[in-house]
């Protein structure tokens, strides 16, 4: 009996002992990462957080992928912010925002943002820039709010075809994404997220090899993809993505957006096609280009150019021509202003 209570009250010890070191953590972490931006409230009680570099008369507005945040975007924003005004943002239920309220759909995601600019007093003309699911976040702006934009870039957006409930195939995908990410909060909670992702991203890795060992060959090739693709992020962002990462929020945000992407694909695959907004579209050489039917559906003024050096990730694997691609619709932008005035 004395043996059990022993047992009992360790183990109730260390139960508290990861709820406060990931309370404290987490209090730490917000303090030191989060003061670069600001946090608005757009209503129902929902804090998004924003970040804003340059200046410039058009705003270059960034969305993420699916379980990104405005850290995806670092060194691009600080790039472009050179020569025209930027502003990204975590969607709400990912990075420093706070809880969805919402399913995360285009059409909901894209309400929040166009209230987001308003309390910001960020005023149009938009440049969209969107990645991946984020492709479609940008479309729906795009369709909604057609007179605030000026031009679209969208990095390998999500393809409605290759998903649920277009190809159910991928709902075991879905399915499994969803299940994973409800198994991490509890394991966040209590600080274990925590401490792989910080001895990932900022010590030696060590702690993390031996908890992806214990997961078998399943989580050795979680941990592969993700040394992979942060290692392609600047350096100084880890410790911000590991602080991302450590919160029991963040794990609750993807599954949420996980589960939206059948009613996702059902909103866009029949979206009309953008009228008017001239369109750039990034496609990795390492995927097959959209075919001419594919770049009609998308809008009537669709270019598409060949990434040729990469993959999902363009903006990581070829930030440059991204930059590139941008200062010229902000140019092509100033000039028609200036025609405008003129």
């Amino acid at each position: 009996m004395n043996y059990f209570l022993l047992v009992t009250g360790l183990a109730g010890a260390l139960v508290a002992a990861g709820f406060l070191y990931q309370w404290l953590g987490s209090r730490y972490d917000r303090k030191r990462f989060a003061s670069v931006g600001r946090f608005l409230e757009i209503g129902n009680g929902q804090r998004l957080y924003l970040l804003e570099k340059g200046s410039g008369e058009a705003t270059v507005l960034f969305e993420s992928g699916i379980a990104a945040t405005n850290l995806n975007w670092f060194h691009i924003q600080e790039m472009v912010s050179r020569f025209a005004n930027t502003a990204s943002y975590d969607r709400g239920g990912l990075g420093w925002s706070s809880p969805c309220r919402t399913a995360r759909t285009p059409g909901n995601i894209v309400g929040e943002l166009h209230e987001l600019l308003h309390e910001a007093g960020i005023k149009p003309p938009y440049i969209l820039v969107g990645h991946s699911f984020g492709g479609l976040v940008m479309r729906k702006f795009a369709l909604l709010y057609p007179e605030e934009v000026s031009s679209i870039i969208l990095v390998d957006p999500m393809r409605c075809e290759e998903w649920p409930p277009m190809d159910p195939t991928k709902q075991a995908e879905l399915d499994r994404g969803s299940k994973l990410s409800g198994y991490a909060i509890p394991i966040a909670r209590l600080g274990l997220a925590r401490l792989a992702v910080t001895s990932l991203l900022c010590r030696s890795g060590r702690v993390a090899e031996h908890l992806a060992g214990a997961a078998g060959e399943g989580g050795k090739r979680v941990l592969g993809r993700v040394r992979g693709e942060v290692s392609k992020m600047p350096q100084e962002v880890w410790p911000i993505v590991a602080a991302h990462w450590s919160r029991p929020g963040y794990y609750a945000g993807m599954r949420s957006h996980v589960n939206a992407v059948p009613e996702t694909v059902r909103e866009m695959q029949n979206a009309k096609p953008i009228q008017g907004i001239p369109v750039l579209l990034l496609t990795p050489g390492k995927s097959s280009p959209l075919s001419e039917d594919c770049l009609r559906r998308i809008g009537d003024n669709v270019q598409q150019v060949i990434a040729s050096a990469s993959a999902h990730w363009i903006h990581l694997d070829e930030p440059q021509l991204l930059i590139d691609s941008i200062q010229q619709m902000v140019t092509a932008t100033s000039s028609q202003e200036a025609v405008a005035l003129g």
